[in-house]
């Protein structure tokens, strides 16, 4: 069953007479170098203007490339072109108004450590504001513009030397009483001391972390190790360059998500303040408001089996609301909005016949009404709610995704995503009437470039899940002719693609130039269309999603300019999983490319910083006879003499959030198998390599999956 989405097909057309346009040519890999990101958009607090950032990449030799992010500012109206305001080698983000809107807050590093900077709008250059040891971020001012609101890290080693006695969990070694750490820091240290003298000397070792000693769960970070803890704290400093910052928090936890209150009186933020529990075993969250005064620190809200987080008040200060995620359903549970009302201390959950997880909560200025993002069937749109009437709407198409934005009394501001522009800035009218673009960052260069629209479909799988996919022809397409069809994957599995996202803007349209079409699809497990849905995948990473991308790929064979023997399927991630263990199956591929994949799922549990998606999406651990015998099934290194066809693997050498040994063993056992199977590593790449990663490395990808595929499409 097909079901095309009309507008996209109409904006397919437009593919030919862009060719009528002076030498247009399609999507080119180093393309990739002149997209601009735009991200971080504030309007001003009398509601005329809006800083924003831009995050573009920087050549620096002909090899090396950099990412910068720099401030823009610019006017609602959208009368004049857009400002850049800061111009510096070191990126800068989490810009944020003083309440006088004549200066700016926002976040630059210097000397590796983030700091917080503050430009005045009547000229001159940005004046560094903290000097923090470990780094200051998340700037926000005061109500009055008096204060300056900020969070610091402080590590464990620095909170032991503070505090007389460590919390209960401070040491998980059996025999170890739990001031050990405390007695030796207290004692001269000497290798050919006594114990005590001896671990003193091991401990001055360990705080230099050689070596990393490990006691704790979440050891693992993105590309090296974390052996020791850090916590996360909110500080006020007077609006005065180094001015002597006053801690307002403290303890062996974190506190984030920090936001004043109206009246400046206090600063409500989420974290868990159990000191019996190992801040790595805490999976709840509750909400608390801190007395900027005396700081004293009172639990607003805490919702049993349920992580509540990012409160933002009200411009009335009369409620918050909130973010709210059932962690007895992880990986599964939507989240959702609620309202807290401060004086009667309650709340209510406002978003629950939705069935789709919301984020990026904004207040509008005076009517009550709050505005939040979603992602649903492939696009994100804005939704508001009316809280006086008890009702919610839906802003902008079915294949368009908004980014950051914010609020104004005449209506919005936000950066959009679609298939024509992957970032570009627009204002319009309170309901998304009247739209303007008033940026050109990726508009221009655009404006010669042959472009391929999507077209939706939607197959049923044989057990009865409906899965949304979309094809692109090639860039090119010329009637009459035969394309091959690329399936690209995605990872997650609980993300979703479609034409209002942004990450894959690049690649589909460069691999559509290339003479591809392109095919993409959410199969069961992805977001955006219902827990049940996303829950479709439980026990299930392999068959059930496996089926599914191969059935939408069979539906879109069914074009006559696919040419159903030249199929080939890549993904990464969780797709690169889904890419092997097709490879494991009944399937129509000739070529594949598997990526920054998990292959073991049992000593993934080990080696991922992941690894909670074993007990969450699985059931359990290992160890339990029921669960090991589902993980081996599931694992597609389990099945690997099954593989056959050509076989592309690609993993970042500090890759931890996967584990890069994954990728080794399925490419050893394939190789002792004598199959054709190729290897690329990726030095210092972790594992956001295809979107965050070095752009040379990035392109580097894109074109070896291309050369790849090539070898084996006639």
């Amino acid at each position: 069953m097909v079901k095309t989405n009309t507008i996209a097909f109409f904006l397919s057309v437009l593919v030919i007479p862009l060719a009528l346009e002076a030498n247009p040519k399609p999507i080119q890999p180093t393309d990739l170098l002149k997209i601009r990101q735009i991200g971080s958009v504030e309007i001003s607090p009398d509601g005329e203007r809006f800083i924003y950032t831009v995050q573009r990449i920087v050549k620096e030799d002909e090899k090396e490339y950099s990412y910068n992010t720099q401030l823009f500012l610019a006017d609602v109206d959208g009368e004049e072109e857009p400002l850049q305001l800061t111009f510096s080698d070191e990126s800068v983000s989490q810009p944020t108004w003083h309440p006088d809107g004549e200066k700016i807050a926002f976040t630059r590093s210097v000397d590796g450590t983030p700091q917080i900077f503050v430009l005045s709008l009547r000229g001159g250059e940005a004046i560094q504001y903290t000097e923090e040891e470990h780094g200051a971020f998340s700037p926000s001012w005061s109500p009055d513009g008096r204060s300056l609101m900020f969070s610091s890290s402080r590590s464990y080693y620095d909170l032991l030397e503070k505090y007389e006695e460590p919390p209960e969990w401070t040491l998980e070694i059996p025999g170890r009483s739990a001031d050990a750490h405390l007695r030796a820091q207290d004692t001269e240290p000497d290798p050919d001391g006594t114990i005590e003298e001896i671990r003193a000397w091991m401990q001055d070792n360990a705080e230099e972390e050689n070596p990393r000693v490990i006691n704790r769960l979440n050891f693992q970070g993105e590309t090296h190790l974390q052996a020791n803890l850090s916590f996360s704290h909110i500080f006020i400093m007077e609006d005065e360059p180094k001015a002597e910052p006053e801690k307002l928090t403290e303890g062996f936890y974190s506190h984030a998500g920090a936001s004043w209150m109206p009246d400046g009186e206090s600063i409500v933020f989420h974290g868990n303040r159990n000191q019996t529990e190992h801040p790595d075993r805490v999976q709840i969250s509750k909400i608390y408001s801190v007395d900027v005064n005396d700081g004293n620190v009172d639990k607003l809200l805490a919702r049993e089996h349920h992580s509540v987080f990012a409160p933002i008040p009200s411009p009335d200060g009369t409620s918050l609301a909130f973010m709210s995620s059932d962690q007895r359903d992880r990986g599964y549970a939507q989240t959702q909005i609620g309202i807290y009302d401060v004086q009667n201390e309650s709340y209510e959950i406002i978003s629950e016949e939705i069935d789709r997880s919301m984020g990026s909560l904004t207040w509008h200025p005076s009517d009550n009404a709050l505005y939040a993002t979603t992602g649903t069937e492939g696009s994100f749109p804005l939704i508001r709610f009316d809280l006086n009437a008890g009702t919610h709407e839906k802003f902008f198409t079915d294949d368009e995704g908004i980014r950051s934005y914010d609020v104004h009394e005449e209506g919005l501001v936000y950066v959009m995503t679609r298939v024509s522009n992957p970032f570009e800035l627009y204002v319009s009218g309170p309901d998304g009437e009247n739209e303007q673009r008033i940026s050109s960052h990726n508009h221009d260069w655009l404006q010669d470039r042959i472009l391929s629209y999507p077209e939706q479909g939607i197959v049923e799988s044989t057990d009865g899940y409906e899965v949304e996919y979309w094809v692109m022809k090639p860039a090119e397409f010329e009637e009459g002719e035969t394309y091959p069809l690329m399936t690209q994957i995605h990872g997650g599995p609980s993300v979703m693609w479609g034409p209002g996202e942004a990450s894959m803007w690049h690649e589909f349209q460069m691999m559509a130039a290339r003479g591809y079409g392109v095919l993409y699809s959410n199969p069961r497990g992805s977001a955006g269309y219902g827990r049940d849905f996303q829950h479709g995948n439980h026990q299930d990473w392999g068959d059930g999603p496996g089926t599914d991308v191969i059935k939408a790929t069979l539906e879109a064979v069914q074009n006559d300019w696919v040419d159903e023997d030249q199929l080939v399927v890549t993904g990464g991630s969780y797709a690169g999983y889904l890419t092997a263990w097709i490879m494991t199956m009944d399937h129509p591929f000739i070529a594949a490319v598997a990526q920054r994949g998990v292959y073991d799922l049992s000593t993934f549990l080990g080696e991922g910083l992941a690894w909670r998606l074993v007990p969450d999406r699985f059931g359990g651990y290992p160890w339990e006879d029921e669960i090991r015998e589902i993980l081996d099934e599931q694992s597609p290194i389990s099945h690997v003499d099954r593989i056959d066809t050509p076989l592309l693997i690609i993993h970042g050498d500090l890759d931890l959030r996967t584990g890069v040994s994954q990728s080794e063993m399925l490419y050893k056992s394939l190789k002792i198998l004598e199959r054709d199977v190729e290897y690329v590593r990726y030095p210092n790449a972790a594992h956001g390599l295809s979107r965050t990663g070095d752009p040379h490395q990035r392109i580097d990808r894109l074109l070896r999956i291309y050369e790849f595929m090539e070898r084996y499409v006639e």
